[in-house]
């Protein structure tokens, strides 16, 4: 609700505050008095174009705040968190603009500054504002579906959550798909690669220990060679050993003729010993050293095969194993996603009929509701006079989305067998501002704005119709605050809180101020609407007649 205005310097306001309450105000004055001033400066705080006309003559800055209170769970808060505006919980909300005569302007909501567009979109949730040149609300067809569902206390959230599980399915199967188009263009060269690495069949550690096996047949191979000729250089019919023992035969038959004779004897003995054990562990060290040749080169050709085949695949020997493990899983990888893929768009059907089945059922809510509304609205058009009016709501199909599969528009026929069209074909500014006021009091109970300001919604009528409009805008301020420009006393005649604007002219210039009317001051304002200039006697009768009805 809007509680506080406060202007300096827009036009020919110098400084300006008003307060305002719950329920049906209006503000009056004469033509000119300066009424449009107020809602302009009030657009501006809420977001409206900037206008440096708006600056007062003479001054360098025009400003304009409005303090609004708003419950809790008012959706312009939440939007505002998101946006990383700070606002004090409990505390009125404060929209601030100001505006250079050179057209530059700054915006603030509460304390901080924010661009201009987050004003003008957090200004809709606060304040409707209905007149001739109304763009937004009623007028736009985007917010024609959620008015319906509100009329109808449709819940949309079976239609929302079937097109969220759609939308999550072709997600899924978008990312599975493009997986496995990707792994597809692998899989020759992993089923070749694989089929490489398991006919080979290598084995963790397997490269070591043939590598290992491989050197010490090279080794013994090397060793084989020194010991060519060594049996016969040793043990042979003229070796070493047959020499020593020959020699010792010969010391043996004189070796009583000296003492070192028979110690050089006791030698030869231990030498032909030693030779012999020589000769023995030469015997079994060649036995040791035989190997297959045919064995080595297998394990020669398993090694270069082995150590190719990672060189090929840029890994370590050790690692094929894990790599073939891999490629095996890649492949099934690939299996599995054709049958996720088949599994996906079994559940995509599935999730496609539920959602039509939940779009379809909110459609034929809608047309009820469709039905009630357009009755609604039809009892409403002929108390102000409006009666060659028609109206209704269309609903053609549209594009599947959150909210069901349905393009709702309000539209309106203004003379017999005329097409009908959208709300903005009325022509007349007084007739939309009237086409609007049936809208808002068909749909009260759908929720609206906790303020609506109607420009001049009287416009043009006078008698019956100014009554049934003063009604009207008096029923739907029990709800929400309504705040009307207006020349018809019967429209005055119904507010709870009265507003005089009036022109002044003194030697600063002229200027516009506003006061607010005690009861006796809103007789005397509302017989001036009633009478011109002169207010007599029996126009204060009929106001005062008028107060009483209303």
């Amino acid at each position: 609700m809007l509680r506080q205005l406060a202007v300096q310097n827009v036009v020919l306001v110098d400084r300006l505050e008003l307060e305002f309450e719950q329920g049906l105000s209006v503000l009056t004055g004469e033509t000119g008095a300066g009424k449009s001033i107020l809602l302009d400066a009030l657009g501006l705080a809420l977001g409206a174009r900037a206008d440096a006309g708006l600056v007062r003559s003479g001054t360098e800055t025009a400003t304009v705040s409005a303090e609004i209170e708003l419950p809790r769970a008012h959706v312009a808060l939440g939007l505002l968190s998101e946006q990383g505006v700070d606002i004090e919980p409990d505390e009125p909300l404060i929209v601030r603009r100001t505006l250079k005569s050179d057209g530059g302007s700054r915006a603030f909501i509460g304390p901080s500054a924010v661009a201009a567009g987050l004003l003008r979109e957090i200004g809709a949730l606060l304040v409707e504002v209905h007149g001739q040149h109304d763009d937004r609300g009623l007028l736009n067809p985007k917010g024609h579906r959620q008015l319906l569902d509100a009329y109808g206390k449709l819940d949309v959230e079976g239609v929302s959550a079937a097109w969220s599980r759609v939308t999550e399915i072709e997600a899924e199967l978008g990312r599975v798909r493009a997986e496995a188009a990707l792994a597809e263009r692998d899989r020759e060269w992993l089923e070749h690669s694989s089929a490489e690495i398991e006919r080979l069949a290598p084995e963790e550690g397997e490269e070591a220990r043939l590598s290992d096996e491989r050197a010490a047949m090279q080794a013994g191979m090397k060793a084989g060679e020194t010991l060519t000729g060594l049996d016969e250089l040793i043990g042979g019919a003229d070796g070493a050993l047959a020499q020593l023992r020959q020699a010792a035969r010969r010391i043996e038959r004189g070796a009583t003729e000296h003492p070192l004779l028979a110690e050089a004897l006791a030698a030869l003995d231990r030498a032909v010993i030693e030779a012999s054990d020589a000769e023995d562990r030469i015997a079994r060290a060649a036995d040791a050293l035989v190997f297959d040749p045919a064995r080595l080169e297998l394990v020669e050709s398993r090694l270069f095969d082995i150590r190719a085949l990672a060189r090929k695949h840029r890994v370590d020997p050790d690692a094929l194993v894990a790599l073939s493990e891999q490629m095996r899983s890649q492949l099934a990888t690939i299996e599995a996603g054709s049958e996720r893929i088949d599994a996906l768009d079994n559940a995509l059907v599935a999730a496609r009929e539920a959602y039509a089945a939940a779009a379809d059922d909110i459609s034929a809510k809608r047309r009820k509701a469709a039905a009630m509304l357009d009755a609604a609205v039809a009892a409403e058009l002929a108390p102000l006079k409006l009666d060659a009016a028609r109206f209704r709501t269309a609903i053609v199909p549209s594009e599947p989305g959150p909210s069901g599969s349905d393009r709702i528009e309000f539209e309106v026929s203004t003379n017999p067998g005329a097409p009908f069209g959208p709300l903005t074909r009325i022509a007349s500014g007084g007739e939309l501002s009237r086409f609007i006021l049936t809208l808002k009091v068909a749909l009260a109970e759908a929720g609206t704005a906790a303020t609506m300001i109607f420009d001049e919604v009287d416009r043009g009528v006078g008698g019956a119709v100014a009554s049934a409009i003063g009604e009207r805008l008096a029923r739907l301020a029990k709800a929400s605050q309504v705040l009307v420009v207006t020349h018809s006393p019967q429209v005055a005649a119904r507010a709870a809180h009265h507003y005089r604007i009036e022109k002044s002219h003194g030697p600063d210039g002229t200027r516009t101020s506003v006061h607010k009317l005690a009861p006796g001051e809103r007789r005397e304002e509302i017989a001036r609407m009633l009478s011109g200039a002169s207010v007599t006697e029996e126009a204060r009768a009929q106001a005062a007649k008028l107060m009483e009805a209303a």
